[in-house]
């Protein structure tokens, strides 16, 4: 993985759990943990590089890791952890398909003594912590630069997501960058479900719709590849920026005038590990484990993508 700056709080609080890490480890002997995680999807090479993370991380310390798939439905999501809570684990990594809906998966939780860390995206109910993106910088770079592309005027239209508050907050920051410009319009918000398929039939018709169309804000690399489908069909020169650093739209990215001129990168191995050394520290009491750790995003743009990888 490329180098990167975290922010003073992620790096203080990784120093921080390092000793209880160790701790874990010497008690792993005699009792393995038992840690669930819970991902809102497994179709995404995102959550899939945050796995394989989790897994080296878990086998490090000698845990036993149950890991299962929402598939984007929430009710399997409540399901997926009762039935972890009752396979007795200690630690559970939630990483939310829908924030509010997954409040009574958290409940019981609780209940169960079961220390809850939320992953990439909050959690309603009461976690443990949470570790994640500044997801509102990610909105904020990558339409500044979309912002600059377009000489800061033109028209622009945001393809959404689901309902979590990740999401919320990188409509959030595009619209208060785009907002800085009086020559930029938004002229049209519709829902792309972060799907590559349906991202390319809703910008299909957001083009059709808008003639005029300058360029597109995604809220994430998959949807973006989707739009980009669109956007090359239509033989337009429209301008699309993106969050995340998805390997495929990071070689996008690099192509000769490629239409997809940015996206904001996430680090998920950082995140994960991060997340299940935070759950290790509160799981052992430890007072001064940070209750958020949130991590920076980097705009990486064709001159930085050769040199980008999650």
């Amino acid at each position: 993985m490329k180098f990167h700056q975290l922010t003073c709080a992620t790096t203080l609080a990784s120093i921080a759990l390092s000793g209880t890490l160790a701790a874990s480890t010497a008690v792993a002997a005699d009792e393995p943990l038992k840690i669930g995680m819970s991902f809102q999807e497994l179709n995404n090479q995102y959550f899939v590089t945050m796995q394989e993370a989790l897994e080296e991380a878990a086998d490090s310390i000698g845990a036993e890791l149950i890991i299962t798939d929402a598939r984007h439905d929430v009710a399997k999501q409540v399901n997926d952890v009762e039935d972890m809570i009752q396979r007795d684990i200690d630690i559970l990594l939630l990483n939310p398909t829908d924030s509010v809906g997954v409040e009574t998966a958290v409940l019981s939780a609780e209940q169960a003594g079961v220390t809850t860390i939320a992953i990439d995206a909050q959690a309603n109910g009461p976690i443990d912590g949470f570790v994640g993106s500044k997801n509102y910088d990610a909105g904020y770079k990558a339409c500044e630069y979309l912002a600059d592309a377009l000489g800061g005027e033109g028209q622009v239209a945001l393809l959404d997501g689901i309902p979590v508050v990740p999401i919320l907050q990188r409509i959030e920051g595009c619209e208060a960058a785009l907002g800085e410009h009086e020559g930029i319009e938004i002229v049209t918000k519709q829902n792309g479900r972060q799907e590559r398929t349906h991202a390319m039939t809703v910008t299909e018709n957001m083009i059709q719709a808008n003639p005029e169309l300058d360029g597109i804000f995604s809220v994430n690399d998959i949807g973006s590849l989707g739009a980009l489908i669109a956007i090359d069909s239509s033989g337009k020169d429209i301008k699309l920026a993106s969050v995340d650093g998805h390997p495929e739209a990071i070689a996008a990215i690099q192509q000769p005038d490629s239409a997809f001129i940015a996206t904001s990168a996430q680090y998920p191995r950082d995140m994960v590990r991060l997340g299940l050394g935070l759950g290790l520290a509160k799981h052992w009491g430890a007072s001064t484990a940070p209750a958020t750790i949130p991590i920076d995003v980097e705009l990486i743009d064709q001159q930085k993508a050769a040199d980008f990888s999650w």
